[in-house]
């Protein structure tokens, strides 16, 4: 993984100094709210319902065990001995006191850690496969240019204040793990006619208020022209785009309002004054960052031991773990393992100070001392030996760390909600654990299938329910939480929006409501059919009905009767 050099480390160190200082003023009162407010937000402090909120940067998801630990501390030190992983690969803490923050990034920054831009109207944190390096549908690792990007971004005294958030995610791979589509700035690795890679470029996707899935304004993209590419496209979204409605900012309004021919050309005439400028990429530049992230020293004879097949087929709950938390690997004898942070009870993608430890324990026995973060709220041990995959099992069995319910209908995206969100309109936890209270046979979990439920408790969609197989967003009607309901969306290759199934039903009804879908899909569905695909050819309607059953009309008496 990228390691800092002296110029990264004297800038962090040098923010959290600005920031103690500015903090302290603002408690001394010699800032005001207002003042104090674009401070903090550039260093990733919000102010929530009842606390602070820190989100730290997780780049592209990785995490070295010693990182991971010192999450874990702050979360004993400072919090309330826990951490939340979000849909971008980040972490956050919920219950920091504001007078410790400053306290809090000097820890980070001892690790190489930090919370610059991730808040605010500036570029956030790069997102990535979090099976990036080691996938075997993969054409070539997408970190290193997720690096390059993170080194450009960072401080870009241009687009320091864009007229709303800007995210980016990058993937190598075949098949989209990233939610590449719904970003601001998407970029596929892809290989051309000639049999050079570069990138497809998609630009103004994004979910929120109005969901919009992005088109490719450039289908290859030179390696080379990677930097000048995206620095003329932020350079016409910050000329163009709106600064007087919150809700229009978004590069994906401005993509849509012009249409892709015309952004397009905006664009290309903007590269073309900077293509061959100093932001030109040099092959000795790309290797360089490449050089960070070489392959471990794998085990050549992993593929030979056979204990795991042995174990598989002897312990049915080790079996069942298998068949949904591991991932394929790219070298023979070893797999990926996903821990699951969906146990039951458990709100999703929360990790306590002692689960982070452990994790952290086990990366370094297991996995060559990395963690990923993924975009479902999960982690991931990428290089774990088949042979230590059962003794692996156990212990992350001891910490209530191997649900297995990867890809199935606990294993849901949650955004926190109204338990802490200042912004929602409803909670989103409590719904986690309706469902999870409600659908606890993990023999029927396995049946159903592929299924990806994601909930947000408001229109900032922070928990993708654009996207989710089954979306749930969370409403206010007149101070009382409801909860809008969309079917068939997606966030890989497939990429749609879910359709709106119908009014906003009742809090206490959500886990029924499901059921009921899920009995149509039972009834409907055609051999290795997934939820979605069933919904794709059987349509809304049949759901629609089960869920709205028309009333039936009561026949008027006969007036001559």
């Amino acid at each position: 993984m990228y390691k800092y050099d002296n110029y990264d480390q004297t800038i962090v160190d040098e923010r959290v100094a600005q920031f103690r200082d500015q903090t302290a003023r603002f408690l001394a009162g010699q800032l005001s709210e207002e003042e104090f407010r674009p401070l903090r937000l550039m260093n990733g402090l919000y102010i929530q319902r009842y606390a602070p909120m820190l989100r730290v940067a997780i780049p592209y998801g990785l995490l070295s065990s010693q990182q991971l630990r010192m999450l874990a501390h702050i979360s004993r030190k400072y919090d309330k001995h826990y951490a939340h992983f979000s849909t971008r690969q980040n972490v956050q803490f919920n219950w920091p006191a504001l007078e410790t923050v400053p306290d809090i990034l000097a820890d980070l920054a001892r690790v190489e850690m930090h919370a610059i831009q991730t808040s605010g109207n500036d570029i956030r944190n790069t997102t990535s496969d979090q099976f990036a390096g080691i996938a075997v549908d993969e054409l070539e690792d997408p970190r290193p240019y997720c690096e390059i990007i993170r080194q450009w971004s960072t401080f870009h005294p241009e687009f320091s204040f864009l007229p709303r958030k800007f995210k980016i995610a990058v993937t190598g791979a075949v098949h989209d793990r990233a939610a590449v589509k719904v970003h601001d700035i998407g970029l596929f690795l892809v290989k051309n006619d000639a049999g050079e890679i570069g990138f497809n470029v998609v630009v103004g996707g994004g979910l929120g208020r109005t969901p919009f899935i992005g088109p490719s304004i450039r289908p290859f993209l030179e390696k080379q022209h990677l930097l000048s590419y995206l620095e003329a496209i932020l350079r016409v979204y910050n000329r163009f785009g709106r600064r007087d409605n919150i809700y229009r900012a978004r590069i994906k309004i401005l993509v849509n309002d012009l249409g892709k021919e015309e952004f397009t050309r905006q664009v290309e005439a903007e590269w073309n004054h900077i293509k061959d400028s100093v932001l030109k990429l040099d092959q000795q530049e790309i290797e360089r960052m490449k050089s960070f992230f070489t392959a471990p020293d794998y085990d050549q004879n992993a593929a030979e031991d056979n204990s795991f097949e042995a174990a598989e087929k002897s312990n049915k709950a080790f079996a069942t773990w298998v068949k949904r938390n591991l991932f394929v690997h790219k070298i023979a004898g070893y797999k990926a393992v996903i821990i699951s942070l969906k146990a039951p009870g458990i709100a999703p993608g929360d990790a306590t100070d002692e689960q982070m430890d452990h994790i952290a324990d086990l990366a370094d026995h297991y996995s060559y001392g990395e963690i990923v973060v993924t975009h479902d709220q999960n982690l991931v041990l990428p290089n774990v030996k088949q042979a230590d995959l059962f003794d692996l099992w156990q212990k992350l069995s001891a910490k209530h760390l191997a649900t297995a319910n990867i890809g199935l209908l606990t294993d849901m995206i949650c955004c926190p909600g109204l338990d802490f969100c200042s912004l929602a309109n409803a909670g989103s936890i409590p719904i986690a654990n309706q469902i999870n209270e409600k659908f606890d046979d993990i023999d029927y979990l396995h049946d159903i299938g592929d299924i990806k439920i994601k909930m947000s408790g408001c229109m900032n969609a922070c928990g993708h329910h654009h996207v989710g197989h089954i979306g749930i967003l969370g409403v206010s009607k007149k101070g009382e939480e409801f909860y809008q309901l969309t079917l068939g969306g997606s966030s890989e290759n497939d990429a749609c929006l879910g359709e709106r199934l119908g009014p906003a039903v009742a809090k206490k009804e959500v886990a029924n409501v499901i059921a009921r879908l899920l009995d149509v899909y039972v009834e409907q569905r055609q051999e290795e059919e997934r939820f979605l695909d069933t919904f794709r050819r059987i349509g809304i309607k049949p759901f629609k009905d089960r869920v709205y059953p028309k009333q039936p009309v009561k026949e008027e008496a006969c007036a001559n009767h």
